[in-house]
């Protein structure tokens, strides 16, 4: 489809990319607190429109249709991801609204002449920059679940990336923050070189830089060789190292536990599973389609046997294992998070290295629970946070179900399911994880399905500590901690799919399963 066609498609795309550049404009012009009504006020309807044409297209059961000659695709599988992208970005949206206290001073003070120890200073100097670039990265995110060229997905990532560089040091005067943004340059870096080293070699093999084309060339190579070619192994290993440092997969991590504790909170529960959604989307569809990983080539009536399994497999029992043990010692509540949020890269890897369309499925249907109970989680951390004078640490808990009982039993639903104990949702897509596993069945398959379930055993012992400290330990303060109004509200509606999810799940797993299909 050429590029005047395909425009109709990118409705949603348009609407954030308008968004951005009204949100600049009114920064420039308004003052007061108009300026951050205005602000939030147009984030809100431009992610509406984007989450809401997206949700429209993927009801609307229309065929999948390639864009721009090829270069994006228009499907059911890139439709279902921009509705997640758009309901995470919103919620980040609402606890990213600064306090009375913040948004006042942000109203009288200039920036430059802001006291260096005021609410201000701490976490941004102007709302507009935050929420413009909030909405660049969930563009870049859209257009990585869109993208069926190795050029786009590169150019798409590194919007994302670039973005969330700039975003992890928003806290000014933090060094924390500041050494958070430099470490994930220098990481983010070496990963992109790796990973667009190799696409040289795909495009070597193929001399194409169409997803399908390539598809073509290498099953062409893998049926005449028997083997998948060296090339190929060689290629895809070092995109891995992209698609890895996306989804915090080891041995990829190591920016994640520095760049979570460094960023404000709501950057940090952004990152935690909008990019790494978009991690997902991207490598399922190129492993999908320019690899064909789901359709092993038949030579003499006998299926060629692909390492893909076998690489998917370790990489999920080592992010799994990295990410659950390192958690264990971590007083940070955040820096634990980082390091569960590794550990839940690695229980999605373990649908990923099925390579089947019930993998797939339960890796989606596990990013739609993550969203609600890991941004419930961060939701909560921020709020505790901001009454304890920023103190982010198990300590800062210690007695909350006292303290705040409302807030301490949504926090517990939350880390109940981010454990995957019923009956809450992360049970539910945690079970979908290893049934697609079990279910492809053999050794090795079954070998990587007890490494899962003893992670799982591992991480009850760290979610279990922030509980303890709750319900069991008793704080220095007992005077109530009155948590605001908005994050009360937000984590509770969060909370509530979390549960019901966990009894009543089947018609969301349906739909997600009949979300599947991608332009091919």
């Amino acid at each position: 489809m050429d590029n005047v066609q395909s425009l109709k498609y990118l409705v949603p795309e348009l609407a954030l990319i308008g968004g951005i550049l009204l949100i600049i404009a009114w920064d420039l012009v308004a003052k007061g607190k108009a300026k951050l009504t205005g602000i939030v006020g147009l984030a809100a309807v431009s992610l509406a429109i984007s989450g809401g044409v997206g949700l429209a297209a993927l009801l609307s059961k229309s065929e999948p249709v390639a864009l721009f000659y090829g270069l994006l695709a228009a499907d059911r599988f890139s439709n279902l991801f921009r509705v997640v992208f758009a309901f995470v970005t919103g919620v980040v949206v609402l606890f990213s609204i600064p306090s009375d206290e913040t948004a006042k001073e942000s109203a009288e003070l200039d920036a430059e002449d802001a006291p260096k120890d005021s609410a201000l200073t701490k976490f941004r100097r102007d709302p507009g920059e935050f929420f413009a670039l909030l909405l660049v990265l969930t563009l870049g995110m859209n257009l990585m679940a869109s993208s069926r060229n190795l050029l786009m997905i590169y150019l798409s990532l590194e919007i994302v990336s670039v973005i969330s560089f700039v975003m992890a040091g928003l806290k000014f005067q933090d060094k924390k923050s500041s050494e958070a943004a430099l470490k994930y340059v220098v990481y983010g870096g070496v990963a992109s070189g790796i990973m667009l080293y190799g696409m040289s070699w795909i495009f070597g093999i193929t001399q194409s830089l169409y997803l399908g084309e390539c598809a073509e060339r290498i099953v062409a190579l893998t049926t005449a060789q028997g083997k998948v070619p060296a090339v190929v192994f060689v290629g895809t290993v070092c995109m891995l190292a992209g698609f890895g440092y996306k989804i915090s997969a080891a041995p990829f991590h190591m920016w994640t536990p520095d760049v979570y504790e460094g960023a404000p909170t709501p950057v940090t529960a952004f990152l935690s599973v909008g990019p790494k959604a978009a991690g997902f989307a991207v490598m399922i569809r190129f492993f999908w389609d320019a690899l064909g990983a789901a359709d092993m080539p038949i030579v003499k009536g006998t299926p060629v046997e692909t390492p893909w399994p076998i690489i998917a497999g370790c990489l999920a029992m080592a992010t799994m294992t990295v990410g659950n043990l390192s958690a264990l010692g971590q007083d940070n509540v955040k820096r634990m998070l980082a390091y569960s949020s590794i550990a839940h890269a690695g229980y999605m890897l373990l649908g990923f290295s099925v390579f089947s369309e019930a993998g797939v499925a339960s890796i989606v249907f596990y990013v739609v629970t993550y969203c609600f109970m890991n941004l419930g989680a961060f939701l909560i951390v921020a709020g505790v946070a901001e009454q304890n004078g920023g103190d982010e640490t198990i300590n800062s808990f210690k007695g909350l179900g006292r303290r705040a009982p409302v807030v301490a039993a949504v926090m517990t639903v939350f880390l109940i399911s981010l454990t995957g104990l019923p009956p809450m949702a992360g049970f539910v897509g945690k079970f979908y994880l290893f049934s697609a596993l079990v279910n492809a069945g053999g050794t090795w398959n079954w070998a990587v399905a007890v490494v899962g379930v003893v992670n799982s055993v591992i991480s009850l012992f760290y979610y279990s500590r922030v509980m303890r400290a709750m319900y069991l330990e008793k704080s220095e303060k007992t005077e109530p901690t009155q948590v605001r109004k908005l994050f009360n509200a937000a984590s509770i509606l969060l909370a509530v799919p979390t549960l019901v999810l966990g009894v009543y799940w089947g018609p969301v797993y349906d739909f997600v399963l009949r979300s599947l299909s991608m332009a091919r």
